[in-house]
This record gives structure tokens, C-alpha cells and sequence, in this order.
């Protein structure tokens, strides 16, 4: 049975090991709006992703970009393995980790509005955490707490692929922590866990009063005009959406179908559902502040990138709940059986949101949307 690192990844880093998918990619449907973009390369850009479904072989794939040539959405492939419809930008997709830079962005509004202070431990609000009493909340929204990540515990990924259907409380996940060393002193190193972002989940709720979820809807979903975005509850999905495969927990060479899983494991982490359409307002806010946060408050998120702390290059650096890459403003999510991607560029205004229904790495490690949306980036030099 193979056992695989939980999957809420950064666009700093990748937590799964090299595969090859065995997705049928024998059905293929491709399609491309451009109608205010340059036919050009709206041309280029479905190509690209034509051609990246081919080769390393997902279900499906919707991609849209919109900057200064005008907009372009492409999809290719299909909605699920059982479901040979075209893929839409109204599938909702499960998108993982960039729940973690909405999870942030509460932390931020609750800070902005003087309700906590990022130099707080989170010992003060979630006890029993190792490096509780000196790890600050900011330090837990950089990832460079010391925390351990309950998703890298082999007991909670036995209990996990055992009964993928089963629900999770945030406590229960922190749980798995508490009580294990820390991996290292706060501020010394970047090291992406999951474990951050639920204990931050929990602080939003105290703080603000209100269940994650509907923090989420009041603040962010629901002035974003994010009709479509939600923090479920439970395992339901809205129709439509796209059904997704993974490789994590099964035996070497099988793939599952993950779309019905219980998305509880990730909650504050990565439980989030949203579309393309709501994924495109929300990449705009995030890279500008613009409904979510004030100028000074968005200015703090933007030299909040820790490239002094050990991997980060001058160019890729992990922040406030959000990674840069070459001015890139992004963050990849990855949940089994989905990956998804948004992105911002100030330097044009491009907005780049792309969501995979499979998690299965490419050859080279990468999720499938990391290899899309590299390739996508360089079409748009």
C-alpha cells in the first residue's frame, strides 16, 4: 500500500515523490474562449495546454488568463474518468491549499482591525502546541514556526486512507502534534505544515466570534461577489464540479477516485471549494489588496517574504500565506485527487488561475498544475 505525504502544498515546495500517471487520456476534448484576448496568443496558450494534457496525462484541466491582451480561457480533457463531459469554468474543484492564503487573509483583517497581534504565541489562543509559548502567529502564517505538520504523521495517514469518507475536527487534527518536539526553533528555517494553518483557523474563530466558514462568507466570499466559494462542512460537492483521481494511498500503479472524500482533514489548510470565475476575483484581490485588506495592510503581506530563511532564493520565497516566484504573487493547492493554481503579476496585472482534476506528480515531481502553469507563464513572456 503506498503511504504518500498529505498534499496541501505551497508553490515553494512540492511534498510529493515522482510518479508516473496512468490516467486514459484515450477521450479528448479541448476548447478555447479568446474573444478579447490576441488570437495569437490565445492560440499559444491552448496549445500549451493541449499539448500538457497529452503528455503527462491528467483527466482535465480549465485555465484562464487575463491581463493586458485581454482574456483567454481554455480547457481541455474531461470532467472525471466516469464523466466524459468537456470540463467548464462552472465545475467547482476542491483547491486545497490556496485556502490557506484566505485563512491568512482573515488573520490580517482581524490584525488590521486591532482584534490580535501577530507577535502573539499562538499558545494563547491554541495550547499544547510544540513551540506554543514562542511561536508567533506570524511566524505560523510563514511557515517558519517549527511546528510539525499532522499530515506527515504515518498514524493519521493510516487512519486517513482507512476511511477517507470520515470526518475530522481541527482539534483532533492538532491532536496528532501535541505532545511531539518541535522541528526546530522558531524563525530558523521555512518548513511548510498544515498544523499552522489549522491552529490559525482556530484563532479566526476565536477572535471573530464566528465559525471559520462563515468568517470566510462574511468577509471574503461575500464582498468578492465569490457566489461560488465555500468552506463545506462535510463531503458535499455542488453540481458541477470535476472529479478528481489520486495515487496517495493506494497500491503502486492504482489510482482512486478522491472527489467524495471528506475534506475535514484540511479544513483551515485546504477544505476550501471555489470555480475558475471565483478563483480569478479572488487571485486579482489577493495580488492587490483591492476588498480584503487596506494599502498599509497589503503593503505588510508584501515584505512579508522571508528570503533570508533558508530554502528561499532571491527570486522564490514563501510570505504571509502567499509564495512569490519571479515576481509572481501565487500559490498552488493541492488536496488527493486535485491541484489548483492562482497567480497575479503587479508588474502587468495579469491574473493566471488553473485548476487539474488529479494530483498525480509529473515525472519531474511537479503537480500537474505546477508543470501547466510554468509552461503557461513562459507563453506569456
Amino acid at each position: 500500500m503506498r503511504r504518500l505525504p498529505i498534499a496541501l502544498t505551497a508553490a515553494l515546495v512540492v511534498l510529493v515523490p515522482a510518479c508516473t500517471s496512468d490516467t486514459d487520456t484515450s477521450t479528448t476534448t479541448t476548447s478555447a474562449s479568446a474573444d478579447s484576448a490576441d488570437t495569437a496568443l490565445a492560440d499559444r496558450l491552448q496549445e500549451t495546454i493541449d499539448s500538457l494534457h497529452g503528455e503527462i496525462g491528467f483527466p482535465g484541466i480549465v485555465a484562464r488568463v487575463v491581463g493586458p491582451d485581454g482574456e483567454w480561457t481554455g480547457t481541455a480533457g474531461v470532467a472525471g474518468v466516469d464523466d466524459q463531459r468537456p470540463p467548464t469554468p462552472e465545475d467547482h474543484t476542491r483547491v486545497g491549499s490556496l485556502t490557506k492564503t484566505m485563512t491568512a487573509t482573515a488573520v490580517l483583517q482581524l490584525w488590521e482591525d486591532g482584534r490580535l497581534e501577530l507577535t502573539d504565541p499562538i499558545g494563547k489562543y491554541v495550547p499544547g502546541l510544540p513551540n506554543g509559548d514562542i511561536a508567533t502567529l506570524d511566524q505560523l502564517a510563514t511557515m517558519t514556526s517549527g511546528i510539525p505538520s499532522y499530515t506527515f504523521d504515518p498514524g493519521f495517514q493510516q487512519k486517513l486512507f482507512a476511511d477517507p469518507d470520515a470526518p475530522w475536527t481541527p482539534e483532533q487534527l492538532l491532536d496528532v502534534v501535541r505532545g511531539d518536539p518541535p522541528n526546530f526553533a522558531p524563525g530558523e528555517k521555512f518548513e511548510y505544515s498544515n498544523s499552522n494553518y489549522v491552529a490559525l483557523g482556530l484563532v479566526v474563530e476565536q477572535v471573530s466570534g464566528q465559525s471559520l466558514a462563515d468568517y470566510f462568507q462574511d468577509n471574503l466570499f461575500g464582498p468578492l461577489g465569490m457566489t461560488e466559494t465555500s468552506l463545506p462542512a462535510d463531503a458535499a460537492f455542488p453540481e458541477p464540479h470535476l472529479s478528481g483521481i489520486t495515487e496517495q494511498g493506494q497500491p503502486d500503479g492504482e489510482t482512486a477516485d478522491a472527489t467524495d472524500w471528506n475534506p475535514s482533514w484540511g479544513w483551515a489548510a485546504g477544505a476550501v471549494i471555489s470555480t475558475i470565475d471565483d478563483l480569478q476575483r479572488w487571485a486579482k484581490a489577493l495580488g492587490t489588496g483591492e476588498g480584503i485588506l487596506g494599502p498599509e495592510t497589503q503593503q505588510y503581506r508584501l515584505e512579508s517574504f522571508n528570503y533570508d530563511v533558508p530554502p528561499a532564493t532571491p527570486e522564490r520565497a514563501y510570505g504571509f500565506g502567499w509564495g512569490i516566484d519571479n515576481g509572481w504573487l501565487e500559490h498552488t493547492g493541492e488536496l488527493p485527487g486535485y491541484n489548483t493554481y492562482a497567480g497575479y503579476l503587479p508588474a502587468s496585472g495579469t491574473i493566471l488561475v488553473a485548476t487539474v482534476n488529479s494530483d498525480i506528480p509529473t515525472s519531474d515531481g511537479d503537480g500537474p498544475v505546477t508543470a501547466v502553469v510554468n509552461a503557461l507563464k513562459q507563453d506569456l513572456q
